[in-house]
């Protein structure tokens, strides 16, 4: 199967001179299409700037990062833009709704960027809304919504366009643990469903388990399942 993400090499610092702070320190991983990925380390590892430097969130980085067959860091910003908004749903920690627009509203934003008319979306608004179980609070606003529906939104506006990639940074990280196993299942049902690839950012392990497989970043690197355990036995052993 095809690489659909690919990062080879990557270091990234912030700030410079003394104050300059290190978080990756040639981070390679590869996602392959269809796969549901999640990728664990601990807090302040790097997780989410890896998640931002293969969504094109920040651009400023070494080594290379290959997305849909592109690479990120030789791209103009007019490309990387249209191939976030065609290829890639950014689901966040924070749902980012527009407070004066209904569900149906806020979900159909991407496809409004697009210039794709209501009416031309109105048979994937409905399979979505069916989807995330919003059928019935499509006119709803955010603020007459839990956390977890809000969520549900973000889920459906990232899906709407059919992208081959999402990219989710600790998306049930503002949720208790009920809503976040509903959101878990949701994920695994679109990736199984849609085929749509994901890489999801989180701290917790029974998230991480809804994926195919888990990497870890450790002292800025990445790691497999099994060679993260070995290098924590390995600090045990050596204490």
């Amino acid at each position: 199967m095809a690489n659909l993400i690919e990062v080879n090499n990557v270091y990234k610092a912030f700030g410079k001179g003394e104050s300059m702070t290190k978080v990756l320190s040639g981070a390679s991983l590869s996602v392959e299409k269809g796969e549901f990925v999640s990728l664990m380390g601990a807090s302040g590892s790097g997780k989410s700037t890896l998640l931002y430097l293969i969504g094109g969130l920040d651009r400023y980085f070494n080594g290379t990062i290959n997305v849909c067959g592109n690479d990120i860091g030789k791209m103009k910003e007019k490309d990387l833009s249209a191939l976030r908004l065609d290829k890639i749903g950014f689901i966040f920690q924070f749902y980012n709704l527009v407070q004066n627009l209904n569900v149906e509203d806020n979900i159909l934003l991407p496809s409004s960027v697009k210039g794709k008319s209501k009416a031309e979306m109105q048979a994937q608004l409905d399979e979505i809304l069916r989807i995330t179980g919003l059928t019935e609070k499509r006119k709803a606003k955010p603020s007459e919504l839990s956390g977890g529906q809000q969520q549900r939104v973000a889920i459906a506006r990232a899906v709407i366009g059919n992208p081959e990639i999402i990219l989710a940074d600790e998306p049930t990280g503002n949720l208790d643990s009920n809503a976040g196993a509903e959101i878990m299942k949701l994920f695994s049902e679109i990736n199984k469903q849609k085929g749509i690839t994901i890489l999801q950012v989180t701290h917790s392990h029974k998230c991480a388990a809804y994926g195919d497989r888990i990497i870890e970043l450790i002292n800025g690197k990445t790691a497999s399942q099994n060679e993260a355990a070995e290098a924590v036995q390995e600090a045990v052993t050596a204490q």
